[in-house]
């Protein structure tokens, strides 16, 4: 189908391979499910011979989840092959990614071999894998830096072997849009065999050129692109499938083409990415960034308000969000304000509109970003407080640290209908906190990670806590927002808690 590109999504493979965000097997078919509810075409669950926790997630993920291909990795070994074959075999739909490095500096340096010997390896290990399955892809590594004409020997030798997917990695980040496009013309018009098979472009953004690179082929005629959520991966990252979908669908005139991504799972399946790794994601992040539909400019806020396609090219819907979000802070101007107003359910009079807009100047003099409780403060509205669910809750806390003192901790946690106190010493007032949560509730996991990072700006700043639990083999994230960085640290380990 010409007019259809293929999203190959390898969050759970390689985006997993980013320094921290390992996964366990219950969270990599989170994934896995969540992908499938997309629509994704392709995912590659992993690289089964590396690890038995690999082998069995990539099992499960076969049995389990249905409607896209399941695909596993394999090096142009036997073991590797075989290995990959097991792992699949449960799934409806199957696909074997075997790959062989291909450039004179990987070659030389990595494999010890020489090109006529990595030819013949490709060419076993794809009729190898051909034995196995019908689907099989082939990646010669490191391609944008493999010699064209070798390159081209080999891509046709594996495509004699029954190969029926070619990618053609950019595996450093190193090519550039115009060369990327280049190589897939060359490519489709000299090798024997490409009109038969799909041409795939597996990008990493070490120049930040992943996306425009990934795009580019499929001006070239590319058909597959290779993506992963929140474009995490290896060093700086792979293909954002959000960014690359987003631009496939809103650039339709150029491009001409579809995916079958259901775009309005988009945000959901960013939040669980970055939820179960810990992986944050910048504000600025194309899409699914918290300022993506965030404007704060009173001219911009004016011209959003009586038209939104004046300063947005996509809407906010179509990635599943309920709206944009208009920020309220010193460069914003009467009419940004008064639509806050109305949509927080105020219907203020002309001179109530004016006072409070001036005393609106006043608070965003002092903070960069002026929110929705501020303005229902202004109108003396109450705010509602989130509250965590789940088996354990955290009623109340004290918090007791000075220097020359240990810090000491007290939790009141509600946990089967029961109140339950504890009072711990610790090395902080995380650490004291931690300790007399677990005497609480009877675990004493393994914190891997505490990430605490600002939501909003100033001292007054909600914070976000990331916790990483470790226990009896399973690995969780929990979350925790508050003002109180404290209690953001002690809601974030209970709801980890909680999903352990």
């Amino acid at each position: 189908m010409e007019d259809y590109v293929r999203i190959f999504d390898t969050t759970l493979r390689d985006g997993e391979q980013c320094p921290g965000a390992a996964m366990s097997e219950d969270e990599k078919v989170e994934i896995a499910l969540h992908l499938a509810k997309m629509n994704v075409d392709i995912i590659e669950a992993g690289f089964p011979i590396s690890s038995p926790v690999q082998f069995q997630a990539v099992s499960r993920i076969a049995r389990e989840v249905e409607g896209p291909t399941i695909c596993a990795l394999a090096r142009s070994l036997r073991p590797d092959l075989e290995s990959a074959r097991d792992a699949i075999k449960a799934a409806k739909k199957q696909r074997i990614h075997t790959f062989i490095a291909s450039s004179p500096i990987h070659m030389k340096h990595k494999l010890g071999k020489s090109p006529s010997e990595v030819l013949q390896m490709a060419r076993e290990a794809v009729r190898m894998a051909r034995g196995f399955v019908e689907d099989v892809e082939f990646s010669p590594e490191d391609a944008t830096r493999s010699e064209w004409e070798f390159l081209r020997e080999l891509v046709e030798a594996v495509i004699e072997e029954g190969a029926t997917t070619i990618n053609i990695p950019d595996t450093v980040g190193y090519t550039t849009p115009q060369e990327y496009f280049e190589l897939f013309k060359f490519l489709k018009e000299k090798v024997k065999g490409a009109d038969a098979v799909i041409f795939s472009a597996h990008c990493h953004n070490d120049l930040g050129l992943a996306v425009a690179n990934s795009l580019s082929t499929v001006l070239a005629g590319g058909r597959q692109i290779e993506c992963t959520i929140n474009g995490i991966g290896e060093r700086a990252g792979n293909t954002a499938m959000e960014e690359v979908v987003m631009a496939l669908r809103t650039r339709k005139d150029t491009f001409k083409v579809e995916t079958k991504i259901d775009t309005s799972l988009i945000t959901r399946g960013s939040h669980l990415v970055k939820t179960i790794t810990g992986m944050v994601v910048q504000p600025n992040k194309a899409i699914v960034g918290a300022n993506a539909f965030a404007h704060e400019s009173g001219i911009h806020q004016d011209g959003v308000i009586k038209n939104r396609q004046t300063y947005e090219i996509m809407t906010p819907e179509s990635v599943g969000l309920k709206s944009n979000r208009m920020v309220l802070g010193r460069h914003s101007g009467r009419a940004g304000f008064k639509d806050r107003i109305i949509r927080l359910g105020f219907d203020p009079r002309e001179e109530e509109l004016e006072s409070a807009y001036q005393r609106f100047l006043e608070i965003a003099d002092k903070k960069k970003e002026v929110f929705d409780e501020d303005i229902s403060a202004l109108f003396q509205a109450q705010t509602r407080k989130n509250q965590v669910e789940g088996k354990y809750q955290l009623l109340s806390f004290e918090q007791n640290t000075a220097s020359q003192k240990t810090p000491k901790a007290k939790v009141k946690i509600l946990t089967n209908q029961e109140e339950k106190e504890s009072i711990a010493e610790g090395d902080g007032p995380v650490d004291s906190i931690f300790k007399a949560i677990d005497q609480v509730t009877g675990f004493q996991p393994l914190l891997s990670r505490l990430l605490i990072s600002p939501v909003t700006e100033g001292t007054d700043a909600m914070a976000e806590a990331s916790v990483t639990l470790e226990y009896a083999g399973k690995r969780v994230v929990g979350k925790g927002d508050s003002t109180d960085i404290i209690e953001a640290c002690a809601l974030a380990y209970i709801d980890a808690l909680n999903r352990l």
